[in-house]
């Protein structure tokens, strides 16, 4: 063992030394009592720090805490000590090196490397064949930084021993979110080995597919029992089909289907509808040879199994990228990104644009301290935390650094990439923002206007005291209904986070090459000839912006003058303008079979927008309001039910809440809908869908409403109760003002561990804070006069806004 000083720059250590297995025992016996053996259900964070993303793989190595198992950087390690006492830590790091050369200037032969024994994620930019990996593990006590290498099975005592190895040992919390494990955990399918496949002549072209039973081109699946091409779910991304490839089987019951387009020689999508999940074939070479498709020769594309001698088109992803093109690399602070964990390309787009706000820089990067030393001991379920975190990775340039520049010019000499730290893998972020969330929880793609709304959400429920930096997106909305009978008019105001505009289709300026491309198209198909470049729909933004404005018909509107229902007509404007402004395009509408549909449009977005002409103008004289009169509530017939409040939820009735889901609606908003319409069946469930889906808490869990007065009650109980003395005495013994117990106490309903969280939180408190001073001074804390609820915070812009958070192919825009 030797005493831990060069990693820590410790001055005046004592030099190596060894000691003997008792002297080891001796020096770890104080701290026996905290070092824990992994339960099942601990998660074992050995890959990432809680407050950075150092890793094993970073210079300094990570320090796994042996009684909570949260894992920190060089940086953060001596706060937790400090904060928790704890002393015992394993310290983990992986060594990369480039293998040594052989005499023809080669590597040499591999051999198995029995010095990797961390499960972590290699670096994808590192060639194996040039690098090879080398993992170190010691305990490290602290406060004196003493080091015990590992393994040391001989001088450690028994529990030490398997604690350690169960650290060691143990997997990813994040193991099971990753998608790279996915086929891994496929099961294989019970259909697979006696499939029946008909001999109907059925052979599969390389390209041109549609859906059987609708046009669609996408999300398309091949039924392994008969060829069918059919189309798979909708999501509520706007992305799939109309679920045709479902109906197919529950028509026929032929089991099993292959997704085309995701067809490679090693691997391909399998899904079974009767086992209801994604399953391997064994047998699937042979299967797709059936209708004609070779397996081993095929590789995806997006529309179609692509053979070799056909040209590959140039994607538009690849053009905004600039593929094939020799780019200079950025580095330093704000050119860090954001690692794909799959199908996680709507988070990172979100949260690489708010933290381009400097209000979100400056809640979070710039309150870094304090929020980390105010931060629980789980500091992975804190959110405040994990926004810090990231928001510190992304700006700090800490994890985009370039290269050395005598790396730099043997990279130009060699033409080699040296093992360089690209960008941050958001794991542990998502895996927290995305907790009980059905659809974010998941590995499915996901719509980015709906994260950003639950981001929001997330934001203003733990702001960090008075300052909550979602502001700079909260506008209100002026709606004026007008009764086209009587001609009067209401106007109300409601909060919103986005401005969401339609799709003009009708105002698309290639009509004529649309009307082309379309009779070209269907005569490749029907000559089973490759189908010409796809020719989308051109837009113009001022068209959408020009349908936002555009009355629209409300129906089954009430009219209070006439006291029943009328025609009634609605237009909105902005009774106040946001300092950012989020646009989101509409691009999925209902058809008149209620099946969704897909835009497939290209419209080109201004560099400059204002938006002033849509400024909301109040009751404008000569109008004349509609009376102040509610329209007549029905009361279910179940006495029991006051209002639909009173629904148990085990009385929710999940049929329906199927059949809404199936469509592609979030699980939680079919369940609100569900219970919110009384169980009314899926019909009237629907229609509440398509009335609160632009919600910004549309697709969160259904919370739900208190029994009669329980809720009031619960309130005015929380504000009549003083909180106990003793409870106040003893949060004031430990440093705290008695006026900030207080306000701790009474926001907490007198609960001491949420009142201490809550003081943390609050670390803003100021002690002459009116509302302490009015109740600490009042005699009577039973009577407590009333106040008007403060509504949300919202401020006012210019209406004049500049692009700059998109990826685009036309000039930047000009500086204002």
């Amino acid at each position: 063992m030797q005493r831990r000083g060069a990693l820590f720059g410790m001055p005046g250590g004592s030099g190596n030394r060894k000691m003997a297995a008792g002297d080891i025992g001796e020096l770890l016996v104080p701290h026996m009592p905290t070092i824990r053996v992994p339960r099942s259900g601990d998660r074992v964070y050995k890959n990432e720090c809680a407050f950075s993303y150092d890793s094993p793989n970073s210079e300094g190595g990570l320090y796994v805490c042996m009684n909570t198992f949260l894992a920190f950087g060089r940086e953060h390690v001596e706060r937790h000590f400090r904060k928790t006492g704890q002393s015992v830590y394993m310290y983990l790091k992986r060594h990369v090196r480039e293998k040594v050369r052989g005499a023809s200037g080669g590597a040499l032969p591999k051999r198995r490397n029995s010095k990797i024994f961390l499960d972590l994620d290699t670096d994808d930019d590192l060639n194996s064949d040039d690098y090879e990996y080398e993992d170190e593990a010691k305990l490290v006590i602290f406060p004196d930084h003493y080091e015990i290498a590992l393994p040391n099975i001989e001088e450690l005592p028994a529990l030490v021993t398997i604690a350690c190895d169960a650290v060691l040992s143990s997997k990813s919390p994040y193991r099971k979110q990753d998608p790279d494990t996915w086929e891994n955990e496929l099961p294989v399918s019970k259909y697979a080995n006696n499939l029946t496949q008909l001999d109907n002549g059925v052979r599969i072209p390389p390209s041109g597919w549609k859906c059987a039973r609708c046009d669609l081109r996408e999300n398309l699946w091949l039924n392994l029992t008969d060829g069918s091409v059919l189309c798979g779910k909708w999501f509520f991304d706007s992305s799939g089909g109309n679920g045709h490839a479902l109906e197919h089987y529950r028509d026929l019951g032929y089991p099993l289907a292959v997704k085309l387009g995701a067809i490679t020689p090693d691997r391909a999508d399998v899904y079974s509808f009767p086992e209801e999940e994604p399953v391997l074939d064994p047998h699937l070479a042979k299967h797709l040879a059936h209708f004609g498709i070779d397996m081993l020769h095929m590789h995806g594309t997006e529309n179609g199994l692509q053979d070799n001698d056909s040209q590959p088109r140039i994607s538009e992803w690849e053009v905004i990228q600039e593929t094939g093109t020799k780019l200079k690399p950025m580095y330093g602070p704000g050119y860090t990104g954001l690692k794909n964990l799959g199908n996680s390309c709507y988070l990172s787009s979100v949260m690489q644009a708010i933290f381009s706000i400097p209000e979100f820089q400056r809640a979070y990067v710039g309150n870094l301290p304090r929020i980390f030393d105010y931060s629980p001991l789980d500091p992975t379920q804190d959110f405040n935390t994990q926004m810090t975190k990231l928001g510190h990775g992304l700006l700090s340039g800490q994890y985009s650094k370039p290269p050395m520049k005598s790396e730099l010019i043997e990279q130009v000499m060699k033409e080699e990439h040296k093992p360089q730290q690209n960008g941050i893998s958001p794991r542990m972020f998502k895996a927290f923002v995305s907790k009980s969330h059905p659809e974010f929880s998941s590995n499915r793609q996901q719509d980015a206007q709906e994260f950003f709304l639950h981001l929001v959400n997330l934001v203003e429920r733990n702001r960090i005291g008075s300052e909550n930096p979602s502001d700079v997106f909260r506008f209100l909305v002026e709606e004026r209904i007008q009764c086209c009978q009587t001609r009067k008019v209401r106007y109300t105001e409601r909060v919103d986070y986005l401005m969401q505009l339609p799709v003009a289709m009708e105002a698309a300026t290639n009509k004529d090459e649309l009307i082309a491309y379309e009779l070209t198209r269907r005569e490749a198909e029907a000559n089973r000839r490759p189908l010409p470049e796809l020719v989308r729909a051109k837009i113009p933004f001022s068209a959408c912006l020009q349908a936002f404005s555009e009355p629209e018909n409300v129906d089954d509107f009430w009219s209070s003058a006439l006291q029943a229902k009328s025609a009634g007509v609605k237009t909105s404007r902005f009774a106040s303008f946001p300092e950012y402004l989020v646009v989101q395009i509409k691009k999925f509408t209902f058809g008149l079979d209620w099946v969704p549909k897909k835009f497939d449009v290209s419209i080109d977005m201004p560099d400059l927008l204002d938006i002033n002409h849509l400024r909301a103008r109040g009751l404008q004289p000569g109008e004349e309001e509609l009376p102040d009169i509610s329209p007549p509530v029905v009361i279910p017939d179940s006495k029991d039910r006051l209002m639909n409040q009173l629904i148990d939820p085990s009385d929710i009735d999940e049929s329906s809440v199927m059949q809404l889901a199936e469509m592609g609606f979030p699980l939680e908003a079919c369940r609100k809908a569900v219970y919110f319409t009384g169980n009314m069946g899926a019909e009237v469930a629907f229609n509440w869908i398509i009335v609160h889906m632009e919600e910004p808490d549309f697709a969160e869990p259904l919370t739900m409403p208190g029994y009669g007065g329980a809720a009031s009650a619960g309130a005015s109980a929380g504000l009549d109760n003083q909180p106990p003395e003793e409870t106040v005495a003893l949060i004031t013994s430990m440093g705290f003002h008695r006026n900030q117990a207080l306000q701790a106490l009474r926001a907490t309903n007198s609960n001491l561990e949420r009142a201490l969280d809550w003081i943390f939180s609050h670390p803003e408190f100021e002690e002459d804070s009116d509302f302490v001073i009015e109740m600490e001074n009042n005699a009577n804390a039973n009577i407590i006069s009333e106040a008007k609820p403060e509504g949300p915070r919202v401020k006012d812009g210019s209406g004049r806004y500049c692009l700059y958070i998109m990826a685009c192919l036309g000039e930047p825009c000009p500086s204002a």
